[in-house]
């Protein structure tokens, strides 16, 4: 491609047919719902702001459909929990894998969505939670399937400093907290949907930051910043906010831990006000500002300005298996074992997180991660299970800069970390916390990489 063609902001714009539906998924208060080793209690007491699903549902020109859903909770321990759910949602829609995607915005200030932990205080509501999960993200894909409506969605790039590193190192230990000597992406993507009258109808965040502002001392069910983020541009656009958690394995608020409320909702209106400084300078749906022209005035200056960009109707799903390696692991037997002989409360939690994480895998000694990877016109999705650090994100983005490209981790699934090979020398979280050998982010990052190209390809072969 010249250098002439990329002197434009990057972004990306799908026609297609859209719908959209929310509902409320907040559990009963008592719910088992201890999401930090150290947390002194079991069950949560009352709700800070309400848990939500969001549904955006595509249909491209052809009538093949396409769902995107959100909701406001952590993460699979379970692996056959998700897969149940996810299962029952393709075979009630009749859907194909590659047309579901079921991103959760991991909060750690929600329910346990783990049937095994039926014995813990409050668990007995787990298992009916579950259920309504179920009915509720039916409920939500066809309110959104019944007002299908034609629009276009465009993305832009911003920036938000919510997100700093939390590999920190003090002495010789590594902790997880706010690392103020180490650069974070502070990528902010902002999807607008419009339809044909020009009237905005949603607007979608994708960003990468652990919603960890709530911690240990909180017992209190809540979204964590993204419920203020969403509630803060609402209120100014009076239309829906759906949020996509990117890659956000190393990144975190700089305020975290805490467990006033208010500094929570600080961290929800930081990120909200800097979606809509996204939007002040994108009020038009269907233009680009491109390189013009050169002038020789006082200085040569460089003129930029607007061109009406056709949207496009490509849109297509697919899914790449990857493989990588997992570490030498011992038996889920073995891991048990300690489980039940620890008295520790902190570790107790620890070795319980392990056992399911290490049950759900098997006897494989290699993963094979999917990777749904969505062409939405000029757009790239690409969503996977982990909790890949920021460097997947930057790294293809960077590969491909004539493409927004939008990411999600923790979607369809769930497992583990994936962090760099230069940090599996160091006795760091990501690290030890993760099933998966040295090298899988960079086998992922690269696949990845050669997923889209291909996608791309097929399209210009087409053209």
């Amino acid at each position: 491609m010249k250098q002439k063609d990329l002197l434009k902001e990057t972004t990306g714009s799908l026609y297609a047919r859209f719908g959209l539906s929310q509902c409320d998924i907040t559990p009963p208060v008592g719910i088992y719902s201890r999401n930090w080793g150290a947390a002194a209690f079991d069950q949560a007491t009352a709700v800070h702001q309400p848990l939500l699903m969001h549904c955006l549902a595509m249909q491209s020109c052809d009538g093949l459909p396409a769902i995107l859903l959100t909701a406001d909770l952590g993460w699979w321990k379970n692996a056959a929990d998700e897969q149940n759910l996810r299962l029952a949602l393709l075979s009630h829609f009749n859907l194909a894998e590659s047309q579901l995607i079921f991103a959760l915005s991991h909060t750690h200030a929600g329910p346990s969505i783990c049937s095994t932990d039926a014995a813990q205080p409050g668990g007995e509501l787990i298992s009916p939670y579950l259920e309504f999960l179920k009915q509720q993200a039916i409920y939500c894909i066809e309110t959104a399937l019944s007002g299908l409506f034609n629009g276009s969605l465009t993305w832009n790039y911003g920036v938000c400093d919510l997100a700093s590193n939390r590999d920190l190192k003090v002495d010789d230990h590594y902790l997880i907290g706010y690392n103020p000597l180490k650069e974070a992406d502070t990528t902010l993507l902002v999807g607008r949907l419009y339809d044909e009258t020009e009237s905005l109808k949603a607007v979608i965040c994708n960003y990468a930051c652990h919603p960890t502002s709530f911690a240990h001392e909180n017992d209190l069910l809540s979204p964590d910043f993204v419920g203020e983020m969403r509630n803060t541009v609402e209120r100014s656009l009076s239309v829906p906010c759906l949020f996509l958690q990117g890659a956000s394995g190393d990144l975190a608020p700089r305020r975290q831990y805490v467990k006033d409320p208010a500094l929570v909702e600080a961290n929800g209106k930081q990120l909200g006000y800097a979606v809509l400084a996204t939007l002040a300078q994108e009020q038009r749906s269907h233009k680009n500002w491109i390189f013009k022209e050169s002038l020789i005035s006082g200085a040569p200056l460089a003129c930029w300005g607007f061109r009406e960009q056709r949207a496009s109707t490509d849109f297509k799903q697919r899914v790449l298996s990857i493989k990588v390696p997992y570490k030498k692991l011992p038996s889920p037997e073995a891991i048990l074992s300690e489980y039940e002989g620890c008295t520790d409360r902190v570790m107790k939690d620890r070795l319980w997180r392990k056992y399911n994480t290490r049950k759900s895998i098997g006897d494989q000694e290699d993963a094979v991660i999917p990777v749904w990877i969505w062409k939405m016109g000029d757009a790239v999705l690409v969503a996977q299970a982990n909790e890949a650090y920021s460097c997947y994100q930057i790294e293809v983005r960077a590969e491909f800069p004539d493409h927004t490209i939008v990411f999600i981790n923790i979607a369809n699934g769930y497992v583990g970390y994936l962090a760099p090979k230069e940090l599996y020398d160091k006795d760091i979280y990501a690290v030890w916390q993760s099933p998966y050998a040295s090298g899988g982010l960079e086998i992922l990052i690269e696949q990845t990489k050669l997923g889209i190209q291909t996608l791309l390809t097929d399209e210009t072969r087409l053209d």
